[in-house]
């Protein structure tokens, strides 16, 4: 059956979902529940060699790829070792989903101009706090990121076997 009353979403909107969905964080959320992010997105725009958020900085939003590359580094010393170049509807700083946490890596622009949507975090646990199964979905899919993570963690372990202490990434709380 029809149902009249349900809310709907024009063409630019419509777009907009399907773009953060590609995303994992955003995958399982329906039209209803992205239209609660959307009124929050600001985009913003970067130029190569600017910093997005550096290491140990508090978690105060999440990054959505728009277009250009964004590298995540790590400083160790005085040099930076890239971890990954992130591309167009790749999210970075997904850990600003949960309260009181800090970057573990470095942002910063790659390609010579990038369009980045952020959301702050303030935003997000508010949501989460109107909408538990939003919560519960998006918790999901960081779990499922964070698995993907750990996965490719021991893989890279296996191959250079002994050139890093994993035991040292498995310290108690």
């Amino acid at each position: 059956m029809l149902n009249i009353f349900k809310k709907t979403y024009n063409n630019e909107e419509r777009t907009l979902f399907n773009f953060m969905r590609r995303g994992v964080l955003f995958s399982k959320l329906n039209d209803e529940e992205m239209s609660k992010f959307t009124p929050h997105l600001h985009l913003r725009h970067y130029t190569k060699g600017e910093v997005i958020f550096f290491r140990d900085d508090p978690s105060q939003a999440l990054y959505l790829i728009n277009s250009g590359i964004i590298t995540l580094n790590i400083d160790i010393e005085d040099k930076f070792e890239d971890l990954v170049h992130l591309k167009a509807t790749d999210t970075f700083g997904d850990n600003a989903i949960l309260e009181g946490t800090s970057r573990p890596y470095n942002a910063v622009c790659f390609s010579d101009h990038a369009d980045v949507y952020v959301i702050p975090s303030a935003v997000i646990h508010d949501i989460f706090e109107d909408d538990i199964k939003i919560q519960a979905k998006m918790m999901s899919s960081m779990a499922e990121i964070y698995d993907r993570f750990t996965a490719h963690l021991f893989r890279a372990y296996k191959e250079s076997f002994g050139f890093f202490d994993l035991g040292r990434a498995f310290m108690p709380f």
